[in-house]
């Protein structure tokens, strides 16, 4: 890859650029709400900055990893070997995004999704090519978490999968190849961590500190209710609603009335200053 472009300049989405050009790759990113984009800039050179302070990497290597950072509110800008989207978690809003990008882009650009649970063979449904589009999930905070799952829909080309798995090595993770099924691998697993942890919040079994406390020192980093606001309480919502529907509402994925009002208030976590828990210092 000579270039990659990322879509979306939030918290996942710095997070991947970051890994970019910390790893030698000229990326561009971009958001269509300009000003995010100073935002995303300041916390790449921090986080960047957060390596210097542990010998990890030198000054000269944030120099030039920044140096190769290309911040656009431009779509007609995003053109790239690799274009990787972070946004909003709507099979909608993904499509008509790699819809409008194939105009702009060659028939060889790789079309990559960072979707937690929607379906790669119906997001490149009616892209030209959908041989081209994959599904490459990174973790939250991605400059850290090591795990990426790279998952082909029906019509992803073996060729297309080998790339991104080489190119997840190249960034310095741990990729596993995943089918295309609801919530591939990691929240096909993690979503009842969630979904009970808010049963047990929801029937008042034990509050939601307690349940946190419990599991952490049962060996957990973080506990549901935590992790759900690093995360992102709204964002946790979304895939679990997709998964919900993509099990044909079974009951055990059921989404959290608890949580559905927290989004409803704009409680989002970490980001928005309040969730389960409160961060003045975000506000």
């Amino acid at each position: 890859m000579s270039t990659v472009a990322i879509v979306g300049a939030g918290t996942m989405g710095l997070g991947i650029a970051q890994v970019c050009v910390q790893h030698g790759l000229p990326t561009i990113l971009f958001d269509i709400n300009a000003d995010m984009l100073p935002k995303a800039q300041q916390a790449i050179a921090a986080g960047l900055g957060k390596l210097v302070e542990k010998q990890k990497i030198t000054p000269a290597d944030r120099e030039a990893a920044l140096a190769r950072l290309t911040l656009t509110a431009d779509l007609t800008q995003v053109q790239a070997d690799l274009i990787v989207e972070a946004v909003v978690e709507r099979l909608d809003v993904k499509q008509q995004l790699f819809q409008n990008l194939t105009r702009q882009n060659p028939a060889t650009t790789i079309f990559a999704s960072n979707t937690s649970s929607l379906p790669i063979t119906r997001l490149a449904a009616g892209i030209p090519h959908p041989e081209r589009v994959v599904g490459l999930h990174f973790f939250n905070p991605a400059p850290i978490m090591k795990l990426v799952e790279v998952i082909s829909g029906v019509a992803t080309a073996p060729a297309v999968a080998d790339a991104m798995y080489a190119l997840a090595e190249q960034l310095g993770k741990r990729p596993v190849r995943a089918a295309d099924a609801p919530g591939f691998i990691v929240n096909r697993v993690a979503r009842h961590y969630y979904v009970e942890g808010l049963k047990i919040a929801e029937e008042q079994v034990a509050s939601v500190e307690v349940t946190d406390e419990l599991l952490e020192s049962a060996g957990f980093r973080m506990g549901p209710f935590r992790l759900m606001d690093l995360i992102g309480v709204d964002s946790n919502y979304l895939v679990t609603a997709a998964m919900y529907e993509a099990f044909h509402y079974d009951a055990k994925f059921r989404p959290s009335r608890l949580q559905q009002q927290k989004v409803d208030a704009g409680h989002h976590g970490r980001k928005s200053g309040r969730g389960f828990y409160d961060y003045p210092a975000a506000t």
